[in-house]
């Protein structure tokens, strides 16, 4: 509790962070934050990308969890699963 408020009365103090903010070993703990961020952003967007290209949503968005007879809906369910299974697996080698 102490060292709470201790840490809230320094954070306050705008001339402290002000002088810290100055210092290299924080203008380096920035950078890095910021290189983390931008390279989480990107690979975010290619992850969204080859989602939206994969055969598994084109299967999702064209109805294939659209419901019908229950063995027209266990096919189009089984099918679904042997395509995400095969892009996960093609995935995994493309990593490596």
């Amino acid at each position: 509790m102490v060292v709470r408020r201790l840490l809230a009365t320094l954070l306050n103090n705008a001339q402290l962070v002000e002088r810290l903010s100055e210092t290299r070993v924080i203008r380096r703990a920035a950078q890095i934050t910021a290189y983390a961020i931008a390279r989480l952003q990107l690979g975010g967007h290619d992850a969204a990308e080859k989602l939206r290209r994969s055969e598994t949503m084109r299967q999702v968005r064209d109805g294939a969890l659209r419901p019908g007879d229950l063995g027209e809906l266990s096919r189009r369910a089984s099918r679904l699963r042997d395509t995400f299974v095969r892009e996960v697996k093609r995935g995994w080698t493309e990593k490596k």
